[in-house]
């Protein structure tokens, strides 16, 4: 399922809500440019990314995922190897890059073989987040902050546009509440400091566009957010 175009003054921003997990895949791309980069793409989104771009004229420029866990990339290398294009990934989150279900537990493992064969398609050409502060491509630059907590190698991913800054926030931060930290790889103490240290310097209107459900501001989850009261 697409949402509408989200039309900044200088970038356009599109939701797709895909998959079992309801993920929030979403294309971005510098305005009037036919190059789209791909934040996200988790289990089925390949079909309505590729929809997309063929329906508009659009060339696939990169994929980046926020994190490892397979409903934010199950179809990236996928899209990335089809298309010729690098893969960005943060290589504390490797351990999940080529055997999906250890991101999730055993309890995971059927569901992984029946969607995957819990297998996925290695990265012809792979780019470590870990060894980048920033991405510019596609005419579209972000700066990239290291979140770990929910995963080891989990990020966040911020950009200026004339309307404001926003942050593609994966699953550090939801509407009113955080990640989850109780998977394999997960960590509480490293949630608080990233939301100490990473999350809480943003600027209060920042928009915040997480992995899952309605964006959010940075002002709003400040002020309401408990986690982040906890985290101060």
């Amino acid at each position: 399922m697409a949402d509408p175009p989200d039309r900044l003054a200088d970038v356009l921003i599109e939701c797709l809500v895909v998959g079992p997990w309801e993920t929030n895949c979403y294309l971005a791309a510098a305005d009037g440019s036919s190059q789209v980069v791909v934040v996200d793409p988790g289990v089925d989104a390949a079909r309505l990314v590729r929809r997309i771009l063929n329906d508009r004229g659009w060339a696939l420029a990169g994929v980046i995922a926020t994190h490892g866990h397979v409903d934010h990339i199950g179809d990236a290398a996928r899209l990335a190897n089809e298309s010729g294009v690098p893969m960005w990934l943060h290589s504390a989150d490797d351990y999940m890059l080529a055997t999906p279900s250890v991101g999730l537990g055993a309890d995971s493992r059927d569901l992984m073989q029946a969607l995957y064969q819990d297998e996925l398609p290695t990265p012809q050409q792979r780019v470590d987040l870990a060894d980048r502060v920033s991405i510019d491509i596609a005419g579209l630059h972000f700066d990239v902050l290291p979140a770990p907590g929910h995963t080891p190698g989990s990020v966040i991913l911020t950009a200026a546009t004339d309307d404001g800054p926003i942050a593609w926030v994966g699953d550090v931060v939801f509407k009113g509440s955080i990640g989850r930290t109780d998977l394999p790889g997960g960590n509480p103490s490293a949630m608080s400091q990233t939301l100490r240290e990473m999350v809480l310097p943003l600027d209060d209107a920042t928009r915040l566009l997480p992995g899952h459900g309605p964006s959010t501001t940075m002002r709003r989850e400040r002020f309401g957010n408990p986690y982040f009261m906890a985290a101060r």
